[in-house]
């Protein structure tokens, strides 16, 4: 259920001069977020309590401290200049529905909307794409059928080149459908196989070993690192960020360009803070543990950035 004060589909006010989406960047300045608060999301503890075992939780969020937990995280991109738009409620999505990054891709066409590689999660596409109609953002397309595709598998290495993960989350079809959607906007997807890793209830996404940070720099967990990608991203002349082993699953590698080298992570992290210091970026930190660590999802997975520039 909707909480006091909770956004419709529709915005708040803006100048609508400017423009409303794009940016085929991970890490331009963030300058229009959508989001799906807990209240939305969750619904309420018998929902929470039906769902989150079958969702791969790790434990049943705690509604009341979710919802603190995300306020803290929308403070932060607010005062990183970022305007907040609020996913509503929707009977067609589940608990995951927080992690708004993954049911769609923006690009300076408009949305692409996803089938989900995650079954449980269909309902997600359908519904973001109502709420995107009614802010005003064009669908340039969709990714159905046989195919499909989670925008945790997809990275702008730069405004021409998308990276694409190949795995149980975002199949062949779907990278095919992707290729015919951007090539008339100049943007060639490069396909990333992904490893087994712990199967296809695992939720590995090609964001889940490597965030860009800046045009040369990503923090990267390398044991996970196709070779094909590394030998990219060595030729580009991105410099690699390790993170430690031991911060993987709490989701060291997941972290957030608010702009460049303006990096958001989860707290607990701490020798992958460090690093990311001694590479030159300003570093603030949430707390997660409803919202990222029981459903392992980080602050890339928590917002769908709709504007960069």
């Amino acid at each position: 259920m909707a909480a006091e004060g909770a956004s419709s589909a529709r915005p708040a006010h803006r100048d609508n001069s400017a423009p409303s989406f794009g940016g085929h960047s991970m890490i331009a300045p963030l300058r229009r977020v959508a989001v799906k608060r807990p209240q939305e999301a969750f619904g309420d503890p018998a929902t929470i309590g039906a769902q989150w075992e079958a969702l791969n939780y790790s434990a049943p969020p705690d509604l009341e401290r979710a919802a603190k937990e995300h306020e803290r995280l929308v403070a932060i991109l607010q005062r990183a200049c970022a305007e907040m738009l609020y996913l509503p409620e929707d009977p067609r999505t589940g608990l995951d529905s927080i992690y708004a990054h993954d049911p769609c891709l923006i690009t300076d066409a408009g949305a692409v909307i996803f089938q989900t590689g995650k079954a449980a999660r269909r309902g997600e596409g359908p519904a973001c794409a109502d709420a995107f109609r009614a802010w005003g953002i064009p669908i340039h397309g969709t990714v159905d059928g046989a195919a499909f595709a989670e925008g945790g598998d997809l990275i702008w290495l730069d405004s021409k080149t998308l990276l694409a993960g190949r795995g149980f989350r975002t199949n062949a079809a779907g990278i095919e459908k992707l290729r015919a959607l951007l090539a008339p906007l100049g943007a060639e997807v490069i396909e990333v196989p992904l490893p087994y890793g712990s199967g296809p209830a695992d939720v590995l996404h090609l964001m889940s070993f490597i965030s860009l940070l800046d045009r040369e720099l990503a923090v990267v967990h390398r044991p996970l690192l196709p070779v094909p990608l590394f030998e990219l991203l060595t030729e580009r002349g991105v410099e690699l960020v390790d993170i430690p082993g031991k911060e993987y699953a709490s989701q060291g590698c997941n972290v957030l360009a608010l702009a460049p080298r303006e990096a958001l992570m989860l707290a607990g992290n701490p020798q992958t803070r460090a690093r990311l210091e001694r590479a030159g970026c300003r570093v603030q930190e949430y707390e997660g543990a409803e919202i990222s660590l029981k459903g392992s999802g980080g602050p890339t997975c928590l917002t769908r950035p709709l504007l960069r520039r």
